[in-house]
């Protein structure tokens, strides 16, 4: 897939940084099977029962790309993902893009990777090439706990076909209604990157 360009697709993001690709949909590695792309862009005639067909349309103008300022915060000298308007819990944010490639293909360098379909052995890595999700950090360090969580999502792909996508969702406001307001405009957008990533890193550090 060549790089994205400026004058034919649109504008990217606020702040995109210029040496990486922005996607607007899934770049698929090559070494990927028929089979296992045929079991992520389905009829939409075949949907699960319940599964909510959604549209994603980027850039996304419910989220803004923040370089981050602040000595305390983990990221600092980084970016962040921040919200422009307010969020409502259990509210699709946007999917999460990047390059959907097999297990052999993992960069394990990378810590933009995360899974797509464990029972097919598909990832999706925004390390190179990615949209605006690849920018959301983990909650450590910034707050007491996520805003929003990973999940996947199928996305309407038009010509009656829908695709498997990764995609993140503000969380609940749970049993107790304690996250009722979901995300604030103005607040960093927020998820938990799991106990296997920071495990990782400390054997390896």
């Amino acid at each position: 897939m060549p790089p994205e360009k400026r004058s034919a697709a649109g504008a990217l993001p606020k702040n995109w940084p210029s040496q990486l690709q922005y996607l607007r949909a899934p770049c698929y590695s090559k070494k990927i099977p028929n089979d296992t792309t045929s079991a992520l862009i389905i009829a939409k005639s075949e949907l699960p029962t319940g599964e909510l067909l959604l549209t994603a349309r980027p850039p996304f103008a419910n989220v803004k790309i923040t370089p981050i300022a602040d000595s305390s915060h983990p990221a600092n000298g980084q970016h962040g993902l921040f919200a422009t308007q307010h969020l409502s819990p259990n509210s699709f944010i946007l999917p999460y893009l990047g390059y959907v490639h097999v297990q052999e293909e993992t960069n394990h360098s990378s810590d933009y990777d995360l899974s797509l379909d464990r029972d097919l052995g598909v990832g999706v890595d925004a390390y190179n090439m990615g949209n605006e999700a690849r920018f959301i950090n983990d909650y450590r360090g910034i707050s007491t706990g996520p805003n929003a969580e990973f999940g996947y999502v199928f996305v309407d792909l038009g010509n009656g076909k829908a695709e498997k996508r990764m995609g993140v969702f503000v969380m609940s406001a749970g049993k107790s209604g304690k996250k009722a307001k979901g995300i604030a405009k103005g607040d960093e957008i927020l998820v938990s990157y799991g106990k296997g990533f920071w495990s990782e890193r400390t054997t390896t550090t």
